[in-house]
């Protein structure tokens, strides 16, 4: 049967220890976390082994020397299994199993970031290595990268265990399985959700019960879209480290959210014809971004919103005016907007369509990514739009699990151990 290792990734051992309480019953080894040992040192795996004593615990020291100091360290504060970097030079890697052999544990070599992991593998096989974990780290996953394809060359020319780790989700769990992975290891969709428990016994479901398939992977404009969905303009502005929102702009229509891809217009104070002629230019589910010269009189109104609802326009964000606002309350069309004012303008046609404008302060491209809700609009750059949609989806994960602790009875201050982490002056 395959291993479930989920890894304990968090800052806080008391958390760490509860969520291994709640996932014991599923999963089979328990990997204390990078984070978790740089925030507490071995008396994390001491806490963890002494708390877990009927599974394997897993130090993942991302080792690149010192091996055999190291390895004796976690063997020593309980470790089972400790993982150092495909990286290192062989003489660390050689030194590491000496150290294994003396004080009665195993290594496992994670191939994160190796140039060349495939013929690394085989490399680290004839050093003797006890496993090979065929990793993804999270800062690449952000950029749309997972692990099954070099799983699939590692499986092919090694004999030894290997493990697969980075972002899997419960079908690439199984897909990793179905291709020869004996042990799945796996981080935030456990250990970050609101339920743990349930969700370490779907992965415990899914790998156990392996068919093989291939997952056909959707466009990457569909995969970004569903996931901005899925979180908030907080959770963005937190993914893009406080990245600002757009000044002033508000939602006309409460309770609407809109995702979408930018059609930039420009176009002076009054003056609605480019912004009507973008309609035209506007695919199904893109944003309609317009930057006015002022904002004295109306370039949208009740008419234009119609023509996009007929469009499928997914909403527009107006830095400047807009009236008929009773209209488009009621046609519930999401428009963002800076002022409202009764009068319009002419249609005399000056400005640009899918030019770089400056929209409440931020910078907005043709094709970069506008989320809106109520809480503001946030710009994100066509460069980044995957990863920082995955980032934030992370991010809503970590409040999910935080939130859940609030409704246990804990305060947000005792969860996050907000006292230690406070900066030291």
């Amino acid at each position: 049967m395959p291993i479930l290792q989920v890894a304990l990734d968090v800052l806080e051992l008391k958390r760490a220890v509860e969520i291994a309480k709640d996932v014991v019953e599923y999963v089979d080894w328990l990997e204390v976390g990078t984070p978790l040992i740089k925030s507490e040192g071995m008396n994390a795996v001491r806490t963890i082994k002494r708390n877990f004593k009927d599974h394997r615990i897993v130090a993942d020291m991302k080792t690149i020397d010192t091996g055999a100091l190291e390895v004796e360290m976690c063997a020593k504060s309980g470790a089972d299994v400790v993982m150092i970097l495909a990286l290192s030079d062989n003489s660390t890697i050689e030194e590491a199993m000496r150290s294994a052999r003396r004080y009665g544990c195993e290594v496992m070599v994670d191939l994160i970031n190796h140039p060349k992991p495939i013929e690394r593998a085989k490399e680290l096989e004839d050093l003797g290595v006890d496993y090979l974990n065929v990793h993804v780290g999270i800062d690449v996953q952000m950029l749309g990268y997972d692990p099954i394809e070099v799983l699939k060359g590692v499986v092919r020319d090694v004999e030894i265990p290997v493990a697969v780790a980075g972002g899997l989700d419960v079908e690439k769990a199984s897909l990793c399985v179905s291709l020869g992975a004996e042990i799945v290891i796996v981080g935030s969709n456990i250990v970050k959700t609101k339920n743990p428990k349930e969700s370490a016994l779907r992965f415990r479901r899914a790998i156990d019960s392996v068919k093989r398939f291939e997952i056909k992977r959707r466009s990457m404009d569909d995969e970004i879209r569903e996931m901005l969905m899925n979180v908030t303009t907080p959770n963005v502005s937190d993914a893009m480290h406080r990245a600002k929102a757009m000044k002033e702009i508000y939602p006309i229509v409460k309770g609407k959210k809109v995702v979408g891809k930018a059609v930039t217009v420009y176009t002076l104070d009054g003056d609605w014809a480019k912004p009507v002629e973008a309609i035209d230019v506007a695919k199904e589910g893109d944003v309609i971004v317009i930057k006015c010269s002022g904002d004295t009189s109306a370039v949208w109104g009740e008419l234009a919103t119609r023509s996009c609802l007929n469009k499928g326009i997914a909403g527009v964000v107006i830095d400047g005016a807009v009236r008929d606002v009773e209209d488009i309350v009621e046609l519930g069309f999401p428009v963002f907007a800076k002022k409202v004012v009764p009068n319009a303008g002419d249609p005399k046609g000056f400005g640009e369509i899918n030019v770089k404008i400056v929209c409440g302060g931020v910078d907005v491209n043709p094709g970069d990514w506008i989320i809106a809700d109520d809480n503001g609009v946030m710009v994100i750059p066509k460069s980044r739009a995957y990863e920082i949609a995955r980032r934030s989806m992370e991010v809503k994960k970590h409040e999910d699990r935080i939130r859940a602790e609030i409704e246990s009875g804990k305060t947000l201050a005792e969860i996050v151990e907000l006292y230690k982490w406070e900066k030291v002056t």
